[in-house]
């Protein structure tokens, strides 16, 4: 069963996306995020404004280059357990999760001529570094139901699976989706060696995911991981096609040196800037590119200066 949706991110024009506001706001802010949750911000009006002015940041970027812009929401770990971990009940985390769906749905109102697409993102039930467990696909799918369910009921767009780390938790998470009638997206976290954390090979999870859901996401991207840990690995095959876009870490370091760092390495803007435009012009299909953890502005802003000079 073919993926029936279309949003227009799919086609060959740049869309730019911005995941990296819980490093940001931690290491360049100072701001406490219990459990690296965002989302618990919305329960004050100087955290809303915090967490409005990430999104217009990188609106605006996108509003200067004449591109568009996917804005995320803050609910990638706003699911049970880790809600649970920072003493969120499930009736508070409903509330907070439509919350996080409203504020980015207030800003797309006030840009209205830009061509903005809302994502809701859902993150990975365990470590998205490295997970102590493994969900089966059923398990999955009954978990993340419960949070895809509230947000299929929301003017998102369509809702993200961002950080994972083994098929058959992508695979629950797409079968929610359909099951709940909204589109959905898959993004896999890779290591050093461009392997998933659990060892899959992005072939491998692709194609498994593609296989158990009769190719129902509507296409894949790779997220949390430097272009040095995974350009290697791509090549001109059917299941490179499937991935549309790449939310990039500004860091070589590997994930379990990242848990570990007390300090952000936020890179180089321009080098990250310069590969990811380098990766859409080997591969134009790919249409989404963006900064992951270390990012900030000044690594957005090299992205899409760079990626639309050499669209020109």
């Amino acid at each position: 069963m073919a993926n029936s949706f279309s949003m227009p991110q799919m086609g060959r024009n740049l869309y730019i996306s911005y995941l990296g506001t819980e490093t940001d706001l931690i290491f360049n802010r100072g701001v406490d995020l219990p459990g690296f949750a965002a989302y618990p911000l919305l329960n004050t009006e100087h955290g809303r404004l915090s967490l409005r002015g990430c999104s217009t940041a990188i609106i605006e970027l996108a509003q200067k280059h004449d591109v568009g812009v996917i804005l995320d929401s803050t609910t990638w770990i706003a699911s049970r357990d880790r809600g649970a971990k920072i003493g969120i009940n499930p009736e508070e985390l409903a509330q907070l999760n439509r919350q996080a769906i409203e504020l980015i749905v207030d800003i797309r109102n006030e840009y209205k001529t830009v061509d903005i697409v809302l994502c809701a993102q859902a993150g990975p039930r365990d470590d998205g570094y490295a997970p102590e467990s493994q969900m089966t696909i059923e398990e999955a799918e009954n978990y993340h139901s419960e949070q895809i369910q509230i947000l299929s009921d929301t003017d998102a767009d369509f809702i993200c699976g961002a950080t994972l780390c083994y098929p058959e938790e992508a695979i629950g998470i797409v079968h929610s989706c359909t099951k709940f009638g909204k589109p959905s997206v898959i993004s896999f976290t890779v290591e050093t060696d461009g392997c998933l954390p659990t060892g899959y090979t992005l072939k491998q999870a692709i194609n498994a995911v593609d296989e158990a859901t009769e190719f129902a996401a509507c296409y894949f991207m790779i997220n949390c991981a430097h272009p040095d840990h995974f350009m290697g690995v791509l090549e001109d095959e059917p299941w490179v096609h499937r991935i549309k876009g790449v939310i990039a870490n500004a860091s070589r370091c590997s994930h379990a040196e990242l848990d570990n760092a007390v300090t952000l390495d936020d890179g180089s803007p321009f080098e990250l800037g310069n590969q990811l435009a380098s990766l859409r012009r080997i591969y134009p299909h790919i249409s989404v590119l963006g900064g992951c953890c270390g990012t900030d502005m000044r690594h957005m802003q090299s992205i899409v200066e760079t990626a639309t000079h050499m669209d020109s």
